[in-house]
């Protein structure tokens, strides 16, 4: 867990503006869905920060921020991944293309989405909706 969270100004530095904004809208798209934990800490080796969603000890996504890139990922469990199949015609090619390629572990699938700009949202809504029913109106 991370003592401070970083600033908008940090974010903006590390991120660069566009991709700022492409996680702001990200993480707002979210929040108006969820009513969710957020836990910032050190993104590992790979990253520089983690960003996670979680409630009642689960996470539903998370969010990672390293110099010029955002990656946005989604485990998917083995009923989950029944439900994708069953979405996956309304999906676009790019987000069933992440899926496709991402390496499945014994825990799940984990996909990791790397989002430039705003296109893929609806589609990561409807991946979200598949691992926890939005509870916020």
């Amino acid at each position: 867990m991370l003592e401070n969270k970083p600033s908008q100004s940090i974010m903006t530095e590390l991120l660069g503006q566009s991709l700022y904004e492409v996680w702001q809208a990200l993480c707002t798209a979210i929040d108006e869905k969820y009513d969710m934990e957020q836990l910032w800490n050190t993104g590992g080796k790979n990253w520089t920060y983690e960003y996670k969603y979680r409630r009642g000890g689960k996470t539903l996504c998370s969010l990672y921020a390293k110099r010029n890139y955002v990656g946005f990922m989604i485990i998917f469990g083995k009923d989950e991944r029944v439900k994708f199949e069953a979405i996956r015609d309304t999906l676009s090619n790019a987000v069933c293309k992440q899926y496709n390629e991402a390496k499945t572990y014994h825990d799940g699938k984990w996909v990791m989405f790397e989002p430039t700009n705003t296109a893929d949202f609806d589609d990561y809504m409807k991946l979200l909706a598949i691992k926890r029913k939005p509870n916020r109106k």
